[in-house]
């Protein structure tokens, strides 16, 4: 190893929000950061901080105003720009900034957003649209900036679905964005003994077949088709919903309409989910959009069955195997193809350990320590090319 590949470097990294409870783009970065800490000194630079590990600088920065959003991005964007002009080796951002010699995007392009499939009259309305709106000139001036050509600029997708999406917005970025997976640490399995104990603490009985959904978007990842899919199921099969509380009322309201909110557990925001991982019986993910879906990359890593929906929708599943891998949804609105699925994993003890092990084996190749490393390539070869 020569010392330029060994030297420890000072980077600054960009993520308004710094905590596990947000969602998977921050999860990616606080694992990303604690996997690199350990041999760069590392600055983080947020607005939302819930996040304490050895060896990493906080910076807190306030938010300038809570509404728009688009406002406080920009004013995030100066500050972290005026602060990180010099000192540091490297800049990498997470955040929709102009600055920044990394940049790691974890979600569709604003211009793909924007226009995609939009032809003839539609195009033209939303041409119109953008002319009237501060906001969306704002968002799409600030990331054509963000992906400007300069020396030993990298840009980072973190799924091949993305990096396509960013290719198809930006024709230049061709052959040019790298791609980097959210990665996944491992448990040990946990025994039918630890199992049963963990229920018993959750109050949720040995006989009931748990179904695991995480996300802070119900809607857009699929919570009401589920709940859909819950009234066909037999009455044992219970629902745990972790994530965004600001929703629960909402969709309890719908579950109650649908005659299921005796067997749906609204748990809310937690700080991990490592124990409903443990507890569950499968994970169904029905979403309609996600860039790659780190709940389903962790939810194959603690060992469980997954139901999600295919490429269409969701980044990961272009790299699992149907029927293998997971059970791959066609029409992740459609209740009907969702219920039974589950009634096919309820239903077959041997289909779920085969599941099982096939999915954990394909989260294998995901590990953060090997991920930190490609991201410190990364790192040093946009300084090599800077220079």
């Amino acid at each position: 190893m020569n010392m330029q590949s060994s030297r420890r470097l000072k980077i600054a990294v960009l993520s308004r929000g710094f905590f596990s409870r947000a969602g998977g783009a921050e999860n990616y970065s606080i694992s990303l950061v604690e996997t690199l800490a350990a041999r760069h000194e590392v600055h983080v630079f947020t607005q939302h901080l819930d996040h304490d590990y050895p060896g990493v600088i906080y910076h807190l920065l306030p938010q300038c105003v809570r509404k728009p959003s688009w406002i406080d991005l920009l004013c995030f964007s100066v500050r972290t720009w005026w602060a990180t002009r010099r000192g540091f080796d490297i800049v990498h951002s997470h955040e929709n900034t102009w600055h920044g010699l990394v940049q790691t995007v974890h979600v569709r392009p604003v211009k793909v957003g924007l226009f995609y499939g939009r032809e003839g009259l539609r195009r033209y309305v939303r041409y119109l649209q953008i002319a009237t709106s501060p906001r969306l000139w704002a968002y799409l001036l600030m990331e054509r900036v963000r992906f400007q050509q300069i020396p030993g600029k990298a840009v980072i997708a973190c799924s091949e679905s993305l990096r396509s999406e960013l290719e198809l917005a930006y024709p230049f970025l061709q052959g040019r964005v790298s791609i980097l997976p959210p990665g996944v640490r491992f448990p040990l399995p946990s025994s039918n003994a630890e199992k049963a104990e963990l229920r018993s603490d959750l109050k949720l009985s040995n006989d009931a077949f748990v179904l695991l959904f995480v996300a802070n978007d119900y809607a857009k990842k699929g919570l009401t088709p589920l709940l859909r899919a819950l009234q066909m199921l037999p009455s044992n099969v219970v629902l745990l919903v972790i994530g965004n509380s600001a929703h629960i009322a909402e969709f309890s309201e719908l579950a109650r309409q649908l005659c299921v909110a005796q067997r749906v557990r609204f748990v809310g925001s937690v700080s991990s989910v490592e124990t409903y991982y443990r507890v569950a019986d499968a994970q169904v993910h029905p979403t309609t959009e996600d860039s790659f879906s780190m709940v389903t990359l962790e939810a194959l890593a603690h060992g469980l069955p997954v139901i999600v929906s295919g490429p269409a929708y969701c980044g990961i599943s272009a790299s699992l195997k149907d029927q293998t891998d997971v059970l791959m949804l066609q029409d992740p609105r459609n209740a009907n193809e969702i219920a039974k699925c589950v009634e096919r994993l309820y239903g077959d003890d041997a289909l779920r350990l085969q599941l099982a092990a096939a999915g954990r084996h394909f989260a294998f190749q995901f590990g953060w320590d090997a991920l930190g490393r490609q991201q410190e390539t990364i790192y040093r070869n946009a300084l090599e090319a800077k220079r």
